[in-house]
């Protein structure tokens, strides 16, 4: 049976009876989530790789110790969370206390997945937007920052969140409404600064129309009629 139809209780098994390919296949299920974690923590992709290589190494193992008390990617987003964190402590990165409160965390709001289909440009409208975004993100305070990244891009639950961070779900719901928020003021402040270069007609477009002017009332018989 392959490896990605196999459930990870089995796979766990497998791997504490000594199967390297029974933990790739833990791996390459579980990297895109905690590779994204890591990258929230630490808002740097070399740092978030290191620290998911930590982080796989110590889940290995302690995988022995793993009962299922825990959904398996809940149990492995708190170890690379802990790691990502201890790393941010190495680089003495500043850290952020954030309070909470009972706050609905609102509708879901940003999607900045490619489409399958369009144009080149539409294409290149999504990347910028999407690197707009990643950008945002990065400037979120760190509790912020993480809770929205699990909630919103890996689509956790307000209760696995909480569960990988440590942290009441009150808190989760609460970061992620801050988050949002803030979110939601930068890109607005973005696009209004990008407004005002929209249609923009300065430089070759102009000197293009004024060319084309210019010859065409240069040309005989074209003379401005009184």
């Amino acid at each position: 049976m392959p490896l990605d139809a196999v459930d990870d209780a089995a796979l766990v098994r497998q791997v504490q009876r000594g199967s390297p390919a029974a933990f790739e296949g833990l791996m390459r299920r579980y990297n895109r989530r905690l590779y994204r974690t890591a990258r929230a923590i630490l808002k740097d992709d070399g740092s978030a790789e290191d620290a998911l290589q930590e982080a796989y190494v110590a889940a290995y193992r302690h995988l022995g110790e793993f009962r299922g008390d825990a959904a398996l990617g809940t149990w492995l987003t708190r170890i690379v969370v802990n790691q990502a964190l201890q790393a941010l402590r190495k680089s003495r990165r500043e850290r952020v206390v954030i309070p909470f409160d009972d706050s609905d965390d609102g509708d879901r709001t940003y999607d900045v997945a490619d489409s399958a289909a369009g144009t080149p440009e539409n294409l290149m409208l999504r990347s910028e937007l999407r690197r707009l975004i990643e950008k945002k993100i990065d400037e979120l305070p760190e509790g912020y920052r993480t809770v929205f990244v699990l909630r919103e891009v890996e689509e956790m639950t307000v209760e696995e969140t909480a569960a990988a961070l440590d942290i009441p779900a009150a808190t989760v719901r609460t970061r992620l409404f801050r988050a949002k928020t803030r979110l939601r003021e930068a890109l607005a402040e973005q696009m209004d600064v990008a407004t005002q270069d929209v249609f923009g007609f300065d430089g070759e477009r102009c000197d293009r129309i004024v060319r084309s002017v210019l010859t065409r009332i240069v040309a005989p018989g074209a003379h401005p009629t009184g």
